[in-house]
């Protein structure tokens, strides 16, 4: 009997995940296009990396630079070659991916939770597949960061496979092979969750002295790589590997966030951290010595994973809820202090699950309020695109243009002030002249734009212009080819200025550290820049290369 209930049990939270999988995916469609709120740098970073696949048929690691796994953009790629605008193509891969580990989030719920929890694991899965918006509070969609959604949705499935033991008859071929699977899948999302979770997971599984499916994943996951190897080349792994070293010796974006201290120290941050170690503890002291052994080695990727996500959301603060919730002993198991642990368990998860409530009901509810969302106050984001007109954002954010400008350098009101302080970060001269103390705020539109209006006024329409700034996706916005070798999003070096005919300088930059970055490293390599043309808004110089380069 208990096998026949289990079944449907299964059976109806299939039914169940398929209906939210039909409701978040459906729900989107309704308003025509994909409306931003926020983050509109980041949907111009992932045009720019997709249509440079679609169209140009660049690939990643080889003829751009980025630090993003090709897992993550090839999906959206696929649905663009097919003829949907940007927009939409990003809503078939977010189905696609939900589509994809359906199966896997199926088998992780109901062979290793129970009741509602096994719903929640399920639903929250789904919904990190779907959501159209990065994690945190803030009312506001956006395409951001959607590989770190797509990345925690693969942890849950091989952390609460590795973790937890089957419910019923064990399958560690199946296990093996989802396990290895979700671990391959992040080395070509993301591979900081590769790096983070692969241990921790093998912990998980020796703890609970399960080989056979330790040696199917691993046997999976090589085989994954070979198969893949065998597709992309050698060489393939080899950029990826020399992106991710520049990335990480970045002085800009090695960790977008907050320091390691403060993300396990700092107010906003302790009582995760705490309710995590506390949960370890009554764990062993319950008996569950492999699970609370596997926990603990899944802190540290829990940690690494948030201190490399932008927002530092701890995300995998819903699975330690239901973690707790699911290995609670019976109620008569007590510790040394006459505490009933069933009991402590029960308040760490809930703990955990309200902690986590707010950015998980903005991830759940984003498809919704994508479903509501409407034209007025928008306009199409990537205006020189007619076949990416289903990308809409907010005009007072694109066109409205916002900057910070120093006021207490040479010239100005405060300069007395200024010149006690120290030396400006992004402070730099071009040509020997200084470059005003300018930070774009909002108006990303408007600045590519005007550039792009300017350039094709000025005769320079067809040529390849290569911008010393943050974002090199001037081509989006008008008759330029992409160039090869440049970075989408700039990390540091000369990426692209090889192959440039021209470079851009915003005399406004959208990243003032990363402008001075560039051009620094251009003087350090032996380039030199002969003005061509000065506008209100930028200065255009030929890089003229270093003898003998």
């Amino acid at each position: 009997m208990a096998g026949r209930n289990d079944a449907t049990n299964a059976k109806a939270l299939g039914l169940g995940m398929a209906v939210l999988t039909l409701v978040f995916a459906l729900a989107p469609l309704w308003p025509g296009a994909v409306v931003i709120s926020q983050h509109e740098g980041d949907a111009l970073h992932l045009a720019d990396l997709v249509a440079r696949m679609a169209e140009a048929g660049q690939w990643p690691h080889r003829d751009f630079m980025t630090p993003i796994g090709i897992g993550a953009l090839w999906p959206i790629v696929v649905f663009a070659k097919l003829g949907l605008g940007f927009g939409h193509a990003f809503l078939a891969a977010q189905t696609f991916a939900a589509v994809l580990l359906f199966g896997p989030i199926w088998r992780a719920a109901a062979s290793r939770f129970t009741g509602g929890l096994a719903w929640l694991f399920a639903g929250y899965g789904l919904t990190l597949c779907l959501a159209l918006v990065h994690g945190e509070t803030l009312p506001a969609n956006s395409l951001a960061m959607h590989y770190n959604r797509w990345g925690w949705a693969l942890a849950y499935v091989a952390v609460a496979l590795a973790l937890l033991e089957p419910r019923g008859a064990r399958r560690p071929g199946l296990d093996g092979a989802l396990i290895g699977t979700m671990l391959a899948l992040m080395a070509v999302i993301k591979v900081t969750y590769f790096m983070a979770f692969a241990p921790a997971v093998v912990v998980a599984l020796l703890a609970r002295h399960d080989l056979r499916t330790l040696v199917v994943a691993f046997g999976t996951g090589l085989a994954l790589a070979l198969a893949l190897t065998g597709l992309l080349g050698v060489t393939f792994w080899q950029g990826y590997l020399h992106d991710l070293m520049t990335v990480a010796a970045s002085k800009e974006r090695a960790a977008p966030g907050v320091s390691l201290g403060t993300l396990l120290t700092a107010p906003r941050y302790i009582c995760a951290t705490l309710l995590l170690l506390v949960t370890v503890i009554f764990l062993r002291q319950g008996g569950a010595k492999a699970a609370g052994l596997g926990l603990f080695g899944l802190a540290p990727a829990f940690v690494y994973v948030t201190y490399q996500n932008f927002g530092n959301d701890p995300q995998w603060l819903v699975l330690l809820g239901l973690l707790a919730l699911m290995l609670r002993p019976e109620s008569s198991v007590t510790n040394g202090f006459g505490w009933r642990l069933r009991d402590a368990l029960a308040v760490t998860g809930a703990g955990a699950l309200i902690l986590a409530a707010g950015p998980a009901l903005n991830l759940a509810w984003s498809p919704l309020r994508q479903a509501l969302a409407h034209r007025e106050g928008t306009v199409v984001y990537l205006s020189a695109r007619p076949q990416d007109a289903d990308l809409w954002a907010q005009a007072r954010r694109v066109h409205g243009v916002t900057q910070t400008m120093a006021a207490d350098g040479s010239g100005q009101p405060y300069a007395a002030f200024g010149a006690e302080l120290p030396a400006r970060a992004g402070q730099v001269t071009l040509n020997g002249m200084p470059l005003p103390e300018c930070e774009l705020v909002t108006g990303y539109g408007a600045l590519f734009e005007t550039a792009a209006k300017d350039l094709t006024a000025a005769g320079y329409a067809g040529a390849r212009v290569l911008v010393a700034d943050l974002f090199s996706g001037l081509w989006l916005f008008g008759p330029f080819p992409p160039i090869e070798g440049a970075a989408p999003w700039y990390y540091g070096g000369t990426p692209g200025l090889a192959a440039a005919d021209h470079l851009l300088v915003p005399l406004c930059a959208v990243s003032k550290p990363s402008r001075a970055e560039f051009l620094k490293a251009v003087e350090a390599a032996g380039w030199t820049l002969e003005e061509e043309l000065r506008t209100p808004t930028f200065v255009l110089l030929k890089p003229v290369a270093p003898p003998g380069h």
